[in-house]
């Protein structure tokens, strides 16, 4: 019965509810789009309507949809063109999604859209013209896709649109002037496009609405159009880092609404326009820095309420006026690096909530004003390299809120005020290059984050305190050239991260303390000219990171530590002691004979040191040598007819070569011929052997020393691709290939001499560099060679290589296998770009990319997007030589089992997100230098982005590492026949400079 009554139940039950037209139209995109996390399952098909679906809004009166919100949502595909049936559609963002292929040309049939996002995608192709046919269009973001071509001249007649934003994509056609015609514009964002060379038109004048212009790194040329001041809503002015020439033109003065101006990285001269700033009175940031201006800072323009003053890096000249100092909001001030003079205004900082102020390196005099941090808010206050003179304020020592204090190279004298020693959050206290005196006070202890510590060449006196050794996270000690006495402190030995102790030249005395086995960060540790004694602490010899260890010119005794052997120093000098006994093994030679000098009981075998000694030894040893002569002459004669048996047969086997059949190749103008490259060709002078052949040193009659690559013959199956040499030997191109890489010119690329070959064999013959490669020496024992100062000449050297490779040359040339093994070190450790054989022309496409049959380059070198697509174009080489940035800055292999599954770019994203930065810099390298390490380390990372349109050009990555050492001078040189240390004078370290 049961049974019956069921269908009859079914049938009479009512009909199901069923979606309306909309929620199928959505439906249909869900299915085209891609949802690996499952962001659109409340998007069901059995419900009503779609009014309650995620991202999905409708109007109350009429349930049409007339929202879809996608955005961070992680949904990929093409463009889901079926919501432009939604007929109430106004909204729709898809933003931060991984949507691809190209934009659809008939976009325009989302008729009603008043707001359309797809910014952060990868859209592909040009910008559709019909976007332009949309009538309620108001707010337009394509910006971080990958558009190219020309931004379409259809976006001139835009009848509604406020908001356009196009930047970072791939746009290459001349900067959109057309814009100006758009006259409802509110923000017109355009940065980081590789435009055309275009001039900002006078167009940009009619954009009376207009509230923010955001075009920064556009390509734009010429000088800033005078009808910019007709935008007297503007509140935003950004054209930084462009091409920019001619001065500020005076009618920006007339843009009586603008918050913030930017115009820094241009070629802007002249000066700042003399009157007209008190129009301006809601400017609060003027940042016209790294430009070409000169003239005075006008007195006017310090009367505006500016929160931020960034003048650094230009020509200036005068004084800095005096109004500056009655800014109510000024926090920043950045001057440094112009030709400024004068006393800094007195009541600076009186009314002002100061946090940084930087006016290093110009010319300024007068006394430090003393209510700098009045509102207690100053955190740095960097004045090195000026002619400061009389007394550090006392109010400094009450600013608890410094963190970095820098008055280096002035003329400073008196006490430092004892608080000053002990400011709780003040971790770089420099006062090196001064006429300061006193003691350091007692209440340096409460200094806990102080870590460098640098106040040489002063007046400083007294014992230095046991508070110092209180200083946990000290890493930088350095005092030479003062008048300290007494002792060295017992509780040095508990400053576990110090990697620098440099004491020298002062008047120390009594012996050193036990315990420095503790110091296992030590690098550097310097204590010449004072007046230490007893014996060389043994547990020096167990602290595996020293470089560099100088004890000369003391009074120290007894024996030479055996356990100084196990150092790998790169400097040893205790000359000039009262050390006895016989050298350590390892130092008797005469590598080390300076090094132990002046020590009249010391002996070993080295002429010069201990002579009456080897004088006896010597003659104890000449009845030897008479004994052994007969036998000797036996020996010799044997010996010669044993040569000259090898040397006959040698000759023999190298007459098999048919000279007749060589032929040579030049690049240059040569001193030798290819019979002396022959010649050389000894197994005794082999310097490598590797996958396309042997390397040979050969040193011709000149005294010139060449490398020779003798390549391996076909019939040793190789040339499998990777260098040039293996391209060689089997490609018929050869000669054409060879001629082009001949012709290239640079100081930063190793010289192809010229190249000598016969039917079965072929040479190439190149500059010889002594040091070898980049990768050899930076991840071998011998890593300490290259410090900090050493590594940024090589980073500079090898950007500006690539730089000549992709600017200079026409057509351009990418590398293509971009590594540290492939950056070649001559005698001075300078850096030389090497190994072409997967280089490639980039032919002018017009794309700047060029298709390859098959991947080149090596692991943890080889940028994501030519992994999987084979397109190459200079972007590829600037991701490996990001890698090789980030090799230098951390000392770390590209691909290691301790990163697990990552490379090094992942493993340092990762580490920095974890640990913060300093976990990921080189722990060999002087800390002193960890600012300017930072930013190289951003370099590498902007270098490495996975989005090529992200990463600089090569000769941008250049200018920015210029910028990088700014006015730092890297000081090395000779004194007393021994090294000194080096000195690195940094005037970029002030501020932030981007």
């Amino acid at each position: 019965m049961l049974l019956i009554l069921l269908p009859i139940l079914l049938f009479l039950s009512p009909p199901a509810l069923s979606l309306n037209q909309e929620g199928l139209y959505l439906q249909s995109a869900k299915q085209a789009l891609d949802d690996p996390d499952r962001a659109l399952s409340s998007w069901d098909p059995l419900s009503d309507t779609p009014c309650g679906w995620t991202g999905v809004s409708c109007d109350r009166s009429t349930g049409s949809v007339i929202s879809v919100d996608l955005s961070n949502t992680n949904v990929g595909g093409p463009f889901p063109l079926i919501l432009c049936r939604l007929q109430s559609l106004s909204f729709l963002s898809l933003a931060n999604n991984t949507i691809n292929a190209s934009l659809p040309s008939d976009i325009s049939t989302c008729r009603n859209l008043r707001y359309l996002d797809i910014s952060q995608n990868l859209l592909v192709g040009e910008l559709p013209e019909s976007l332009a046919e949309l009538p309620e269009l108001v707010h337009l973001d394509v910006s971080g896709n990958n558009f190219s071509g020309e931004v379409p001249a259809s976006f001139g007649s835009f009848q509604n649109l406020e908001v356009i934003s196009l930047v970072a994509n791939l746009l290459d056609g001349p900067f959109p002037s057309f814009l100006g015609n758009v006259s409802t514009l509110k923000q017109l964002n355009v940065s980081y496009n590789p435009f055309m060379p275009s001039r900002l038109g006078d167009e940009i004048g009619n954009l009376t609405s207009l509230e923010v212009l955001w075009a920064a790194q556009c390509n734009l040329v010429g000088e800033i159009p005078d009808s910019l001041g007709r935008l007297k809503k503007l509140t935003d002015l950004d054209l930084s880092m462009n091409s920019l020439t001619g001065s500020i033109p005076s009618t920006l003065t007339e843009l009586t609404s603008v918050i913030q101006i930017e115009l820094y990285s241009n070629s802007l001269t002249g000066e700042l326009p003399s009157s007209g700033w008190s129009k301006m009175t809601a400017l609060r940031l003027l940042d016209a820095s790294m430009n070409e201006l000169n003239g005075t800072i006008p007195d006017e323009l310090t009367r505006l309420p500016l929160a931020s003053l960034n003048l650094y890096e230009n020509s200036l000249e005068g004084e800095i006026p005096e109004s500056i100092a009655d800014s109510p909001n000024l926090y920043e001030l950045k001057l440094f690096s112009n030709r400024l003079t004068g006393d800094l205004p007195r009541k600076l900082g009186e009314n002002s909530p100061l946090n940084l102020i930087d006016v290093s390196s110009n010319q300024l005099s007068g006394e430090i004003p003393p209510n700098l941090c009045s509102k207690g808010q100053l955190e740095e206050l960097l004045m090195i390299h000026n002619s400061f003179t009389g007394q550090i304020p006392e109010s400094l020592s009450e600013c608890r809120t410094l963190t970095r204090i820098r008055f280096g190279n002035n003329q400073l004298s008196g006490n430092v005020p004892s608080g000053l020693w002990g400011l709780p959050h003040m971790y770089l206290l420099e006062l090196v290059h001064n006429s300061l005196s006193g003691e350091i006070s007692k209440s340096i202890a409460s200094a806990s984050n102080l870590s460098q510590f640098l106040i040489s060449n002063n007046r400083f006196s007294g014992q230095i305190p046991e508070e110092v050794g209180f200083l946990g996270a000290l890493v930088s000690f350095v005092a030479n050239d003062n008048q300290f006495s007494g002792q060295l402190p017992s509780s040095i030995v508990d400053l576990k991260l110090l990697g620098r102790l440099d004491l020298h030249n002062n008047q120390l005395s009594g012996e050193l303390p036990d315990g420095f086995k503790s110091l296992k960060k030590l690098n550097d540790i310097n204590l010449a000219n004072n007046q230490f004694s007893g014996q060389i602490p043994a547990e020096i010899g167990s602290l595996s990171t020293l470089n560099y260890l100088d004890f000369s010119g003391n009074r120290f005794s007894g024996q030479v530590p055996d356990g100084l052997q196990n150092l790998k120093l790169n400097q040893l000098n205790l000359s000039n002691n009262n050390l006895s006994g016989e050298l350590p093994p390892l130092f008797a030679k005469e590598t080390y004979k300076n090094s132990f000098l002046g020590n009249p009981g010391l002996c070993g075998d080295i002429p010069g040191l201990c002579q009456n000694r080897a004088e006896v030894k010597k003659q104890k040893y000449v009845w030897v040598l008479r004994s052994i002569f007969v036998l000797a002459a036996i020996v010799f004669v044997l010996g010669v007819l044993w040569f000259y048996y090898k040397y006959k047969n040698f000759k023999l086997a190298k007459r098999a070569i048919d000279r007749s059949k060589w032929t040579l190749m030049s690049f240059h103008k040569l001193g030798f011929s290819e019979y002396e490259i022959l010649d050389c060709l000894d197994e005794d002078n082999v310097i490598g052997t590797g996958a396309s052949g042997k390397v040979y040193k050969a040193v011709l009659s000149n005294g010139e020393a060449v490398a020779v690559k003798k390549l391996w013959s076909s019939s040793n199956k190789l040339g499998h691709g990777g260098d040039l040499e293996k391209g060689i030997a089997q490609d018929d191109g050869f000669e054409a290939e060879v001629e082009t890489l001949g012709k290239i010119r640079h100081k930063n690329i190793v010289r192809l001499w010229c190249c000598c070959k016969t039917r079965d064999c072929k040479l190439l013959v190149y500059e010889y560099m002594p040091n070898g490669s980049l990768g050899d020496l930076l991840h071998s024992p011998k890593g300490g060679l290259l410090d900090w100062p050493t590594r940024y000449k090589i980073a500079l050297d090898a950007a500006e290589g690539l730089s000549y490779l992709h600017h200079d040359c026409v057509p351009p040339i990418v590398h293509r296998d971009v590594k540290s093994n492939n950056i070649l070190l001559d005698g001075e450790f300078g850096a030389k770009v090497a190994d072409f054989g997967v280089a490639k022309v980039v032919e002018a496409t017009g794309k700047g990319t060029k298709s390859m049959s098959v991947i080149a380059g090596s692991c943890g070198y080889i940028a994501p997007e030519y992994a999987y697509t084979l397109r190459v174009n200079e972007k590829s080489d600037i991701y490996s030589f990001g890698v090789v940035i980030l090799e230098l800055v951390t000392g770390k292999r590209p691909v290691d089992p301790d990163y697990g599954e990552k490379d090094l770019v992942k493993w340092v994203c990762t580490t920095m997100d974890q640990k913060g930065v300093d976990h990921v810099l080189d722990p060999k390298l002087d800390s002193c230098f960890k600012e300017e390490m930072r930013k190289v380390l951003n370099i590498g990372l902007l270098c490495t982005s996975p989005l090529p349109i992200n990463r600089p050009s090569m000769r941008r990555v250049v200018k920015m590492l210029q910028e990088v050492g700014g006015e730092n001078q890297l000081k090395s040189g000779k004194k007393d026949g021994k090294l000194t240390p080096y000195y690195y004078e940094d005037a970029s370290d002030h501020g932030s400079v981007a």
